[in-house]
């Protein structure tokens, strides 16, 4: 990605000596747009909180609006499904003006990384349109996002795992096998011990007595899938190491620790929630580091396009754009469905407490599958390249 951003900052000298207010107003540029998408994307987020959380001081101008019936349609979960579908919009326009876009210098590329005015306009105008929408149509498009929440989920699944494979591939290529030898067996023995302490972590911290099975369950699948990650791995047919299904397994961990936090406050075998309900500046911390994930793993998988590509080429000519413009328009379009999912707990009924994200148990049940997703496709990707061969090799007997 480096390579590529330099290459990008070279085909763009006149931009660097101008100040970031000049480039951002006189000069298109690729490379400073994404940041711009991202700060639009970070401040709609912000707003669909806000309208849950605070929308309460703007109720009497919201019955003025002809699709807010019993006002209510216009807070809460319907709310923030509003901002989303004003999001949603916006992004999917940028998607269907850019896609395809391949070279520099075009109207295309010259509309995704200029005519800022317009697109703002065009940005605010998206944002107030949907508080005029009856509330059935929102609640239609509330179903809608669910899918385009897993949609979501699935890109970021393959990019990660992608990131991962590429990182391995790159530390044992002869070039840089010796000098990553030590770095990769440090690297892969932190990741162990940290999945192993997080899973020790989650047993003390959400199976207060043994009646809490399905917590058990939880954490003990998560143990089973390391363990399975780590064999096919060290296999001698696929042979691929110790770092791979390490970071693999600090990304399960993770997954099942965001499933069983997700788990409702009520709930007596999650007592971490419950006292973090107490804590006002706990929660308020925690609510902020989800919020800014989430934008920067929507920003970081809508920039990494080139592991969907089915033909890799590596070179790229002076005027080819850095990056998929349409690619990065859908993700951010799809990642608006997950927000909207995420600040309503993945159901369109369901209370929230402020300064909360991501709770219920739609929401636990999403992360775990997301968990047992993300294993089987690793353990795909280690074995398809062996069965595609043996196919292969079957076939010309």
């Amino acid at each position: 990605m480096e390579s590529g951003a330099s290459s990008g900052n070279g085909r763009h000298p006149e931009v660097m000596e101008e100040s970031w207010f000049s480039q951002f107003r006189n000069s298109p540029n690729p490379w400073m747009a994404r940041y711009v998408y991202g700060l639009m994307f970070l401040i709609t987020n912000l707003l669909a909180w806000a309208v849950r959380d605070y929308g309460r001081g703007a109720l009497t101008e919201m019955e003025r609006l002809q699709g807010c019936k019993g006002v209510r349609d216009c807070l809460g979960a319907e709310g923030v499904l509003r901002v989303s579908l004003g999001c949603f919009t916006f992004y999917f326009i940028m998607f269907l003006s850019t896609a395809g876009t391949s070279k520099l210098h075009k109207p295309r590329e010259l509309w995704h990384s200029g005519w800022w005015s317009a697109k703002i306009i065009l940005w605010v105008a998206l944002m107030m349109l949907p508080f005029l929408v009856p509330s059935a149509f929102i609640q239609l498009y509330g179903e809608i996002a669910h899918f385009g929440a897993g949609v979501f989920l699935l890109i970021q699944l393959i990019s990660i795992i992608s990131f991962i494979k590429w990182l391995n591939d790159c530390c044992h290529s002869g070039k840089y096998a010796d000098r990553c030898h030590i770095h990769v067996m440090l690297l892969a023995t932190t990741a162990y011990v940290i999945c192993i302490m997080g899973i020790i972590l989650m047993y003390i911290w959400y199976v207060p007595e043994p009646s809490c099975l399905l917590n058990i369950f939880f954490i003990t699948w998560t143990l089973v899938l390391l363990q399975l990650m780590t064999s096919v791995s060290l296999h001698p047919k696929v042979d691929e190491g110790f770092l791979t299904p390490g970071l693999m397994g600090l990304y399960v961990v993770f997954l099942c620790w965001c499933a069983i936090r997700s788990e409702p406050p009520e709930d007596r075998c999650n007592q971490k929630a419950e006292s973090a309900t107490k804590a006002d500046w706990l929660t308020i911390i925690s609510f902020i580091v989800a919020l800014i994930a989430m934008v920067i793993a929507t920003f970081s998988t809508g920039i990494d396009s080139k592991c969907f590509q089915f033909r890799k080429d590596d070179t790229q000519a002076e005027d080819d754009v850095p990056y998929g413009y349409g690619f990065f328009h859908f993700v951010f379009a799809t990642g608006a469905m997950y927000f909207s999912m995420l600040l309503i707990g993945w159901n369109t009924h369901h209370s929230i407490r402020k300064w909360t994200i991501d709770v219920g148990w739609t929401s636990t049940w999403v992360r775990i599958v997301n968990e047992w997703l993300a294993a089987c496709v690793y353990l795909w990707m280690l074995v398809a390249p062996i069965i595609w061969k043996s196919r292969q090799t079957g076939e010309s007997a």
